[in-house]
C-alpha cells in the first residue's frame, strides 16, 4: 500500500494579529501592572494560547518590553505631529496635552500614562525597564527643547527664555497630569493644569 506524503500548506497566514496582540497585552499590563498581570490574563488579552504567545513574543518580561517599545515609539510620533511647526507653539502644546489627557482617560477609566504607571515601579528592580524609561524621558525632554528653541528663534518666546529648563517643566507637567488622571482627577481639572503650564511656558507670546 502506497502512502501519500502529507504536504503542508505554504504561505499560511498567522492566526493572530501581532499589533492587536501587543495592544491587548499593553492594556492588560496598563490596568493591572506588570506584577499583577498573570499569564492567563495575557493569554486572554492577546487571544493566544501560551505556546503561541511564547513563540511570538517570548516570555512575559520580553512581551512587556515590547509593549514599552511600541508605546514609546507611538508617543514620539504623536509628539512630533502635535508640535509640528505648522502650528504655533501654544497651539502645539495645547494639542500635545489635550491628546495626552484623552489617552490617559480613554476607555472610560483613569489610566494615566502607560510608561509612568507601570515602568516607574518596575525600573527599581529591572535595569532593562529602567533604561527604557530613562531613555524615553530624556527623548521627550529633547524633542520639546528642540521645538522651544525653534520657537524662541521665531520670536514665539521671550528672548531670555531657557528652552532646556522650559522643556523639563513641560515634561514634568505631563507626568503630573498622568498621575492625577490615574488618581481620578476630572478632565476639566487636568485641562486647567495644562492651560496654566502653557501660559507659564509661552508667557505673553501665545498665538
Amino acid at each position: 500500500m502506497v502512502h501519500k506524503k502529507a504536504t503542508r500548506a505554504r504561505g499560511r497566514p498567522r492566526a493572530y494579529d501581532p499589533a492587536a496582540a501587543l495592544t491587548g497585552a499593553r492594556d492588560a499590563f496598563w490596568n493591572q501592572g506588570y506584577a499583577g498581570t498573570s499569564l492567563d490574563v495575557l493569554s486572554d488579552a492577546t487571544d493566544m494560547n501560551r505556546p503561541s504567545m511564547y513563540a511570538a513574543f517570548g516570555d512575559k518580561h520580553s512581551l512587556y518590553l515590547q509593549t514599552l517599545d511600541r508605546y514609546i515609539a507611538d508617543g514620539a510620533a504623536a509628539l512630533k505631529q502635535n508640535l509640528s511647526r505648522e502650528h504655533s507653539l501654544a497651539e502645539g502644546l495645547h494639542r500635545f496635552y489635550e491628546n495626552a489627557i484623552s489617552l490617559y482617560l480613554e476607555q472610560g477609566g483613569p489610566r494615566g500614562c502607560y510608561l509612568i504607571s507601570t515602568a516607574t515601579t518596575e525600573a527599581v528592580q529591572d535595569p532593562e525597564v529602567g533604561k527604557k524609561l530613562l531613555g524615553a524621558l530624556r527623548g521627550l525632554d529633547h524633542a520639546i527643547e528642540l521645538r522651544l528653541s525653534d520657537a524662541k528663534a521665531a520670536g514665539e518666546l521671550d528672548p531670555s527664555a531657557d528652552p532646556a529648563a522650559l522643556s523639563m517643566i513641560a515634561s514634568a507637567v505631563l507626568h503630573t497630569i498622568s498621575v492625577r488622571a490615574r488618581a481620578g482627577e476630572s478632565r476639566a481639572a487636568l485641562k486647567a493644569i495644562a492651560d496654566r503650564a502653557i501660559e507659564l511656558i509661552c508667557g505673553n507670546f501665545r498665538g
